[in-house]
């Protein structure tokens, strides 16, 4: 029998997870896996968070034509156009149709700005590297006008249908500790405003009592509940009326589906419809949509990667014609970067069924439910920086092997000792 044909569109997170994980679980003469994607190189999307602050850009792009090539898997430099399920092909804007026999949409998610009136002019937003480092020049302006005695105004915003505001919350805690360290602090007030009903909502009442610590502590003034309604020049409107102003806005806006699939279930925001467990997409089971693409309501890189396992392992099981070990087990490990210390979390997730509160810590898993914060916890946060790259370098899964399992249990002995 010839090799089964995965086609992954997309060189993020999920797909190379994705793609690597078969090419390690399977050999040429079962799998042939092609990625499509419109860029050569993979970026690690979670340390350009120290873009604005000085950190340099070109360690977090990992060229793939090495490490695709070492594990024999094409890549297709291209965009795609759409597909046909019936066909069971993949249109791209150069070259011939791709025929799969399994294909894996994970082509990610975008912003919508335009959705917020007055958002995309006003305000700085944090998706690309372009616009970390643009925030960058915006900081180091801040300090110029601070030394001078000018005090500033800094406003940091989540509106609805922001999918993953947890940078947002990074950036916060390390634009307090970088200006405290340039002795500027008290020439700058911080505001944090989010349309959630408690900070970093997602991850339940323990990061919110969490941010609330750090935000009395750090003389932050944060709000929930605040529904952007507008932005204005140097000022914003909320659907209670409220009006605050602003030197500098910093916004990561609302998500959506970065490629739409005529034909293909899907929610009001383009992503897909998708089974729990095995992350298929609904009446297609030979189409699955791990990360960004999907419709798990929260979109992190560690979520991710758990996706990509459950999809890895579905196709390789019905490869071999065997049955899979797991499906995708939503539980999130983070580590929220404040420049003088950091936090942990661990959360176990449910869905919920609400949709203004989509997920929630899962009540079957209490234990495993774990938030700790101190200045160790950075070395977590370095050594991840470190680990992915390298692993995606070498066209290794991140979320496998002897590397991860010795990472993965440091992690949770960590949790035991120092979280609660």
């Amino acid at each position: 029998m010839s090799p089964t044909r995965v086609v992954v569109l997309g060189s993020g997170f999920a797909g190379l997870e994705t793609a690597f994980l078969l090419r390690s679980s399977l050999d040429d003469d079962q799998v042939r896996v092609t990625v499509v994607s419109d860029q050569d190189d993979f970026l690690f999307k979670p340390n350009t968070i120290y873009l604005p602050f000085g950190g340099a850009e070109g360690p977090l792009h990992i060229p793939l034509a090495k490490p695709l090539a070492r594990k024999h898997i094409t890549h297709r430099i291209d965009t795609v156009e759409g597909i046909s399920p019936d066909r069971a092909v993949v249109y791209a804007s150069r070259g011939l149709p791709i025929h799969y026999d399994r294909l894996v949409i994970a082509t990610g998610a975008a912003m919508r700005p335009e959705e917020i009136p007055g958002l995309a002019e006003h305000a700085h937003q944090i998706w690309t590297p372009g616009q970390m480092h643009r925030l960058g020049e915006a900081l180091r302006q801040l300090v110029r006008h601070a030394l001078q005695g000018r005090p500033r105004r800094v406003l940091f915003l989540v509106p609805p249908n922001n999918k993953c505001a947890g940078p947002l919350y990074e950036l916060v805690f390390m634009l307090d500790t970088w200006l405290r360290r340039r002795d500027v602090r008290h020439e700058v007030d911080i505001t944090f405003t989010t349309y959630e009903g408690s900070f970093i909502q997602a991850f339940g009442p323990r990061l919110h009592d969490v941010v609330t610590a750090e935000f009395a502590e750090r003389d932050i003034h944060g709000h929930t509940g605040a529904v952007v309604r507008k932005v204005g020049d140097g000022q914003v409107a909320y659907c209670d009326g409220t009006e605050r102003e602003f030197d500098l806005l910093v916004a990561f806006p609302p998500y959506a589906a970065a490629v739409q699939y005529e034909g293909l279930p899907a929610d009001d925001r383009g992503f897909l419809a998708c089974d729990p467990a095995t992350r298929a997409v609904a009446g297609h089971p030979e189409i699955f949509a791990p990360g960004d693409a999907g419709d798990f309501p929260v979109k992190q890189a560690f979520l991710a990667f758990l996706q990509a396992g459950a999809v890895a392992g579905t196709i390789a099981a019905q490869i071999r014609g065997s049955t899979p070990d797991s499906g995708f087990e939503p539980t999130s490990m983070c580590v929220m970067e404040m420049f003088d210390k950091a936090t942990f979390a661990q959360v176990p997730l449910a869905l919920t069924g609400d949709a203004a509160a989509p997920v929630a810590v899962d009540p079957a898993s209490p234990d495993a439910y774990r938030v700790g914060t101190g200045k160790i916890w950075r070395l977590g946060k370095k050594s991840l920086g470190l680990y992915l790259p390298m692993r995606f370098r070498r066209g290794q899964p991140f979320h496998a092997g002897a590397p991860w399992r010795a990472m993965e249990l440091g992690l949770r002995a960590g949790s035991r000792w120092l979280a609660s």
